[in-house]
């Protein structure tokens, strides 16, 4: 869609102080997907050239310029089972080859939509948001508190994401998944991770089902009951999705069988 209110497109780097009507512009497939009129100005962060995928001491360091199919393919995402939880988040987007050529890590988690499987990847492993400013303000926040609520995020007005960054203390945790959606090819309506930890501990991350991502934790691998107990006190009604995706009732329905399905493959399975 031409956005025809926009009136420049710079350099990031060059585009001084924040403007009122100004957006950051990266993949770009939500901002181009519906009009914006209050938009005037894009500041363009694609010539950044920011490596997409990095290993560091401190983790995997994800660029918010890395395309999903980038994120997809990067032999850098270690080890196996790492790089296969990265790619069913991947595939959870269930878009064309253009979408996955084009959408960036960064642009799904600003969205802030409860289905966006990169808040689902990144809150899993307790990843971090790097936001900066124009102006050299830095500050980091928990992926799980940087979603706010349905479309909304803890970014102000001149922030940007520069990185989420996957903790090395997470990566070689064992995790299940599992995924629900209306139909085949259809939005998630429920999408839960879980992840049981060197010390024993288990961390059940809820998403998409919910307006924002919601973590239960565990000193270690509760019984079915207290799982269930655990997730219904955790959720209140209030805080599942409701739209032409799926009913609040049967998203809540599919947040509780999940779980225990995911507590149950997780049983004998410790972190190498």
């Amino acid at each position: 869609m031409d956005l025809n209110s926009v009136r420049t497109v710079v350099p990031a780097a060059a585009a001084g102080r924040w403007q009122p009507g100004d957006a950051w512009l990266a993949g770009g497939t939500y901002l181009f997907s519906e009009p914006h009129r209050h938009l005037r100005r894009l500041r363009d962060l694609t010539g950044e050239d920011w490596p997409p995928v990095t290993d560091t001491p401190r983790g995997l360091d994800i660029a918010a310029t890395c395309t999903i199919a980038e994120l997809a393919r990067s032999t850098t995402v270690r080890p196996t089972a790492l790089r296969e939880l990265v790619r069913r988040c991947c595939e959870a987007f269930l878009a064309s080859f253009k979408i996955w050529n084009t959408a960036t890590v960064g642009g799904n988690l600003c969205t802030a939509l409860p289905a966006g499987p990169m808040i689902s990847l990144g809150a899993a492993l307790d990843g971090t948001c790097l936001l900066l400013t124009a102006e050299g303000g830095r500050r980091e926040l928990a992926v799980a508190d940087f979603v706010t609520g349905e479309g909304t995020t803890a970014l102000v007005p001149g922030e940007f994401l520069r990185s989420m960054t996957l903790p090395a203390a997470s990566l070689r945790s064992p995790t299940a998944l599992r995924r629900g959606s209306l139909f085949v090819g259809g939005r998630s309506a429920a999408l839960l991770v879980g992840r049981t930890d060197p010390d024993g501990s288990f961390v059940l991350t809820v998403t998409a089902s919910t307006v924002r991502p919601v973590q239960l934790r565990f000193d270690a691998l509760p019984t079915a009951g207290t799982l269930r107990q655990a997730v219904t006190d955790g959720i209140p009604a209030e805080r599942y999705v409701d739209d032409v995706h799926g009913l609040p009732r049967w998203r809540r329905h599919l947040t509780l069988l999940f779980a225990e399905q995911i507590r149950a493959e997780l049983v004998g399975r410790s972190p190498r």
